[in-house]
């Protein structure tokens, strides 16, 4: 199994920064990608950016040039994942969720999911 826990959403005025920070915990050497979705009220999810094991990353194209994924290496047992958000505009608002595909077996790949954190972007 692979825990993840978000951080670093909240409030800010459009043309301002966050980073959010997802920390993974268990089963981290099983896993293959890591990434960010959000999902803005009455809207359906939509993937905003993620990287591979080997460090690809993807970025939706309404983020492109703003918002920034990376990771950290391993340490004490727990791997970090980051995104930066440059000159955030209002329909950036929404529940932002990590999440990671990692291999429950050679054959078989499973998602886990953080609990999301708010980010507001006020016009």
């Amino acid at each position: 199994q692979v825990q993840l826990v978000e951080s670093g959403g909240g409030l800010v005025q459009a043309g301002g920064s966050l980073r959010l920070s997802c920390t993974a915990s268990g089963n981290i050497f099983s896993i293959n990608a890591m990434g960010w979705y959000r999902q803005a009220p009455g809207k359906q999810r939509e993937l905003v950016a993620s990287i591979t094991s080997g460090g690809r990353t993807n970025y939706a194209d309404s983020v492109k040039g703003r918002f920034t994924i990376s990771r950290d290496d391993v340490k004490n047992s727990v791997y970090l994942m980051y995104l930066q958000m440059n000159s955030l505009k209002p329909e950036d608002t929404a529940v932002y969720y990590c999440y990671a595909d990692w291999y429950s077996s050679s054959y078989d790949v499973q998602r886990s999911w953080g609990q999301g954190t708010q980010v507001t972007v006020s016009s």
